[in-house]
């Protein structure tokens, strides 16, 4: 009986040892496994990054402002490395002369892409500013200034004009001459044209017309002209040009003042005032770009009249909420603004 029970247990024991050798290797298995797995993760994502970025195309950028080109490469994933240099004009400034790789090349995304940016001109000499207008001339001048604080050229006012066939603002004739070398501090002398002198004109037929209607016909034609008020008569349309002289059909030259009288509305709105504006500028040697803008109270904004005017007294009726402001502009920029008033 003893020996029996001891080849139990002994029995008993091999077993567990065997259980437990298995459990072993299978760990051992399972582990292997899991590291091959991880091998081949790894190598997957070792080729993928091997291969490198996607391939794309590099834009045509020459000849486009920097902030331009730098928004389509940014689009191509590709990088600016920019360089700067003077150029033969100050028209080109802050436009790219040149690219490396050139339009059409494929390269991978994230590739630097090298720029040449225009400084503008380096003035060691004189341009040719003769057929160009002065003012943009003058805007070239001041950007020149303001970028470089380079006071070589300025300005010398005021100016010279003459008449011409030429467009209103073209530069005739300047001194010092095209190719003077700047040696120091020089002062530009520009003629200017003024357009024709006192070309004719046939005044046109506005008496009986919308006030509306005639300052769009104003706008157009560009002539000088001042708007008077009066009470509506008998047979009178309100709100209507119920006089002028010079009369219809009348040639007459171009500074001719045509005077227009308006008749008031029959009846005005609750808050509403009928009234003339007014507002003497200072006289100018040809007709620039004039506007008369409104904004109501409610934020809208209404444009009366848009005109090319020489200057001078500068008059238009209108019929407008109280409190709205009344803003006149000058080639884009405001020169005067008013409440309106009860």
């Amino acid at each position: 009986m003893r020996f029996f029970k001891f080849d139990k247990l002994n029995f008993n024991f091999d077993s567990m040892e065997e259980i437990a050798a298995n459990r072993l290797k299978l760990f051992i298995s399972m582990m292997a496994i899991l590291l091959v797995i991880v091998g081949i993760i790894a190598i997957s994502i070792f080729f993928v990054a091997v291969r490198g970025a996607e391939q794309t195309l590099v834009p045509e950028v020459r000849g486009k402002e920097l902030t331009e080109a730098l928004l389509e490469l940014q689009v191509k994933e590709l990088y600016p490395r920019i360089q700067l240099r003077y150029s033969q004009s100050s028209r080109d400034r802050g436009q790219i002369l040149e690219q490396d790789p050139r339009a059409g090349t494929i390269v991978k995304a994230g590739r630097q892409i090298r720029l040449v940016v225009s400084q503008g001109v380096m003035l060691n000499r004189v341009e040719n500013y003769i057929g160009r207008n002065i003012d943009d001339v003058r805007m070239d001048l001041q950007t020149f200034v303001a970028s470089s604080g380079n006071l070589l050229l300025t300005l010398k006012e005021p100016l010279m004009y003459d008449f011409s066939p030429e467009a209103p603002g073209t530069i005739l004739r300047q001194k010092p001459e095209q190719g003077t070398d700047i040696s120091g501090p020089m002062s530009l002398e520009f003629v200017v044209s003024q357009g024709q002198e006192h070309t004719l004109l046939t005044v046109p037929q506005l008496t009986g017309l919308s006030l509306s209607s005639v300052l769009e016909q104003i706008g157009r034609m560009g002539i000088v002209f001042e708007f008077s008020l009066r009470e509506i008569r008998d047979g009178e349309q309100a709100e209507t040009v119920v006089y002028q002289t010079p009369s219809a059909g009348t040639s007459v030259t171009s500074n001719v003042v045509i005077d227009l009288a308006v008749s008031a509305p029959a009846q005005l709105k609750e808050g509403e005032v009928f009234k003339l504006f007014s507002y003497t500028m200072p006289k100018n040697p040809y007709p620039l770009p004039v506007r008369l803008e409104a904004q109501l109270p409610s934020g809208e904004r209404l444009r009366l009249i848009s005109v090319e005017y020489p200057g001078g007294k500068f008059t238009v009726p209108y019929r407008l909420p109280i409190d709205s402001v009344l803003i006149l502009s000058m080639m884009n920029r405001e020169i005067y603004r008013e409440t309106v008033q009860n």
